[in-house]
């Protein structure tokens, strides 16, 4: 199936800033092509795929070459944080052979990182960022749902709740670190960024108005490297996926995602201070 001749144009302009500066009088316009199902699911596989191989061939073997009751753990941090990195790759690849440059000004337009826009009156911002309370209260809500266990090795929550966890990252500043930069990637430059912010805006051309309901069964199917999680973050797709395509901003996902970020982060601090 070929690439749809379809495509959106957007048009970037504060409309609150008065005169624009004579440099900036032009109004910025990014066109954002289509994809067809093939590209989709080849960019999707861009992201799931090494993701998988990362957690259930390069782990393991990287463990086997650390030391210590902490050997796995690292290993699995890395590997993880290095495929979430990658993700970022694949995304300022696209974009920069899709609009032949890396300005700011068409990456917030061509990856949807900008203030949700109501779409009856096509205002940005303002009292639209109170969709944010209620989301943030349903993932919460979702995560007090039963889940499928984790193999008691992978599940990163177990080790931190133990002994050997919290005697690991207690003043231990590099892995806090590192664990600091794969969440970054995680919900804002990897999977967010990738799946609401470069394939969210390019499915409609291929499955219309369920462009959302794809998106978030997509995201919830990339997480070979957790399949225990796959139904949990399959949920997402109602709670990130359409009301970013329902507002046009992948920065709702961002920011909804993030809040889990925040908590661990705090949590992990306080582990390393103690």
């Amino acid at each position: 199936m070929t690439t749809s001749p379809r495509s959106t144009h957007l048009t970037t302009r504060d409309r609150n800033a008065g005169p624009p500066a004579p440099a900036a009088a032009a109004a910025v316009e990014v066109a954002i092509p289509q994809y067809s199902h093939q590209r989709i699911l080849a960019t999707w596989a861009a992201a799931a795929l090494p993701m998988a191989a990362l957690a259930w061939l390069v782990a393991p073997w990287l463990a086997g070459l650390l030391e210590g009751p902490t050997a796995w753990p690292r290993a699995i941090l890395v590997s993880l944080t290095a495929g979430m990195i990658w993700q970022f790759v694949v995304v300022v690849v696209a974009v920069r052979a899709e609009q032949g440059t890396l300005r700011w000004s068409v990456i917030k337009e061509a990856l949807w990182l900008r203030a949700p826009r109501s779409p009856r009156t096509g205002r940005r911002g303002g009292r639209l960022w109170w969709l944010l309370v209620p989301l943030i209260l349903a993932v919460a809500a979702k995560e007090e749902l039963p889940k499928i266990p984790a193999p008691v090795h992978r599940d990163q929550g177990l080790f931190l709740q133990s002994v050997a966890g919290q005697d690991f990252f207690a003043g231990n500043w590099l892995w806090f670190a590192v664990i600091v930069t794969m969440m970054i990637f995680n919900t804002v430059l990897g999977e967010e960024i990738l799946f609401r912010g470069l394939l969210l805006p390019r499915m409609r051309g291929a499955f219309g108005r369920w462009d959302w309901l794809v998106n978030g069964v997509l995201f919830g199917l990339y997480h070979l490297h957790l399949p225990w999680s796959i139904p949990a973050n399959t949920l997402d797709t109602f709670f990130i996926s359409y009301p970013a395509s329902r507002y046009r901003s992948a920065l709702i996902g961002i920011c909804v995602h993030s809040v889990q970020t925040v908590v661990f982060t705090a949590l992990l601090l306080a582990l390393v201070l103690r």
